[in-house]
């Protein structure tokens, strides 16, 4: 089945472009000078709106760091009463008391990315000084309150304790513990044209994300291939439309028609290597999850 043809069932929603932190691998090139875009709040519940009525079942927020969007609650609030499943990735070091309890009244799944069990370590990755420190804390409190939390751990630097941030994260009870290694997307392309042949080729399959200008992509890092704009175009129109079916057919034509390497963890919720892929999505390629589990080095915890 072409990607044309399947049902969106998840999204993600890229509420911003603003972040707090300036990492040299930010497929998103999100930073402190990013922009919430031009889509408005209203804007993002119209398009929660035609979400739910074309079946999708599961959102999550990201950016840039979504808790640094002014509206993400009420965001979070209309989702959750629209009867999606939601998740937030966040750097989890600027959650305010209103928002945790957001989280825990509209059942919010959370995901993050931990990069050492050394604060040094961390902080030169986000270039945020006290970063790990924030993160660890929120990440204990998190399960404190019994929000489900998982997290990714991307090898970014030579020498980074990528292996003891997993043993870190297992310690603290963090029980999905994924493992990456950058990809080519971004700041991390150092300036190189993004190509097709660096996407998984899962690229579209039951899931798009939808940026801050209303722009639809086939995945978070494939966002240099625009399958339309849901500030033009209903995204009932948009998903499957002629669009659309270019894109897919260009993703193929290098992929294959079908499904190639998992999407990687600390992208897709609850999926880990050689892990079942979020409900919502239903199937998982796991044929290049271990040398993905060896780049990032994390060995067993992965």
């Amino acid at each position: 089945m072409s990607a044309a043809q399947d049902r969106l069932k998840f999204a993600w929603l890229e509420v911003t472009g603003l972040c707090n932190e300036l990492c040299d691998h930010c497929y998103a090139d999100s930073s402190p000078k990013g922009t919430h875009g031009t889509m408005t709040a209203l804007d993002w519940t119209r398009t929660i709106d035609q979400l739910a009525e074309i079946g999708t079942e599961d959102v999550s927020f990201i950016g840039g760091e979504p808790t640094l969007y002014p509206y993400l609650g009420e965001l979070i609030t209309y989702a959750h009463a629209a009867g999606l499943g939601i998740e937030v990735f966040s750097n989890l070091t600027h959650i305010r008391e209103p928002l945790w309890e957001t989280f825990m009244a509209c059942e919010v799944k959370l995901a993050t990315s931990y990069y050492s069990d050394s604060a040094a370590d961390h902080d030169k990755v986000t270039r945020l000084r006290g970063s790990h420190k924030k993160t660890r804390a929120n990440i204990a409190k998190a399960l404190s309150l019994g929000i489900p939390l998982r997290g990714g751990v991307v090898a970014v630097n030579q020498g980074q304790r990528v292996k003891e941030a997993a043993q870190d994260l297992l310690a603290l009870g963090v029980e999905t513990v994924g493992g990456d290694r950058t990809r080519a997307f971004g700041r991390a392309s150092k300036g190189a044209a993004p190509t097709i042949n660096d996407l998984c080729g899962h690229c579209a399959h039951e899931k798009c994300a939808i940026g801050p200008t209303g722009d639809v992509w086939p995945c978070v890092l494939g966002r240099f291939l625009t399958l339309g704009n849901v500030k033009k175009t209903p995204l009932a129109e948009v998903w499957g439309g002629p669009q659309m079916a270019g894109v897919t057919a260009d993703i193929e034509a290098v992929h294959g028609d079908g499904v190639q390497a998992c999407t990687p963890p600390q992208f897709l919720p609850m999926c880990g290597p050689c892990s079942p892929c979020v409900p919502s999505v239903g199937h998982c390629d796991p044929r290049e999850a271990d040398a993905m589990a060896q780049t990032a080095t994390i060995g067993s915890s992965a």
